[in-house]
């Protein structure tokens, strides 16, 4: 089974990036989000980003004309019922995913396969809400989409191998280098990511180091493109602490707790860039 259509729910910041690499490799996509407001920001992310493919002499004009001819966008579910594979791409929330996947396995034509892009949630769990399970895998982007060559591959426990391999060749078909996790909280990036920038934090709360020369060690003394702090921000601390809480309560080990620094950040709707502060300004 060859993928021709590709379907994203979810026009922010990963749906689009997913929309691009995808045009990019020929696939036709359709992005599927609620808020008009949201498709309108996407529409000129992507364009924007085609743009820089462009200005590198990385996509010649015409490339950049076909790719973005092949996007097209809607606000019903019901506008993916063709495609061959859908990515939900929603917030980290395991009660929304599991109310979009129980409506789309309704909508979705019987071969589709289903996917989420969740960087923490059980496949297994997600896959149980629809009557097809095998037809069922984590597909785990990195952030930014364009940028970051790693995709991270999770079967659930009824995951079909032909799922797995039509899965797979479609990732790499987009450039991406696979590796692949067993259904563990957090999968592999996380489990390891999360950790370190929730120790972070703590040395913040516990008054160790100032924000910046936390930073500032971890980049020079690590050999790190960006401190932990300032991905936190990148990332948006209510995702950090999202995934922090599927860990802490998966994994049911103290050394998970999210810092409680990070939670009142998130409380104070302190998100990181997204907001425009988080233990940064911008």
């Amino acid at each position: 089974m060859g993928i021709r259509t590709l379907g994203i729910i979810g026009a922010g910041q990963m749906g689009s990036g997913i929309a691009q690499v995808a045009a990019c490799a020929r696939i036709d996509v359709v992005i599927c989000d609620v808020a008009e407001t949201q498709i309108e920001r996407a529409k000129k992310g992507i364009a924007k980003g085609f743009a820089k493919l462009v200005e590198k002499e990385k996509l010649s004009h015409d490339d950049e004309a076909e790719a973005i001819s092949r996007i097209s966008y809607a606000q019903k579910l019901t506008a993916l019922a063709d495609c061959d594979l859908i990515v939900e791409a929603a917030t980290e929330d395991e009660a929304v995913k599991r109310k979009i996947f129980a409506e789309l396995d309704t909508i979705a034509k019987p071969e589709a396969i289903l996917s989420t892009n969740t960087s923490s949630i059980s496949i297994t769990r997600l896959a149980a809400v629809t009557k097809r399970p095998e037809r069922f895998i984590g597909l785990h982007f990195m952030n930014p989409v364009p940028l970051m060559k790693l995709v991270e591959l999770i079967r659930g426990l009824e995951t079909s191998d032909e799922t797995f391999e039509v899965t797979r060749i479609t990732a790499e078909r987009m450039g991406k280098s696979v590796v692949v996790s067993r259904d563990f909280p957090g999968f592999i990036v996380n489990r390891i990511l999360i950790p370190m920038l929730n120790e972070a934090i703590y040395a913040l709360h516990e008054g160790v180091a100032s924000a910046e020369d936390i930073d500032r060690a971890m980049v020079m003394g690590t050999n790190q493109p960006m401190g932990p702090l300032a991905l936190a921000d990148f990332i948006g601390l209510d995702t950090v602490l999202a995934i922090g809480d599927v860990l802490y309560h998966g994994l049911g080990d103290s050394k998970y707790r999210p810092c409680p620094l990070l939670r009142q950040y998130v409380d104070a709707g302190r998100l990181g860039r997204k907001s425009g502060r988080g233990f940064f300004q911008y």
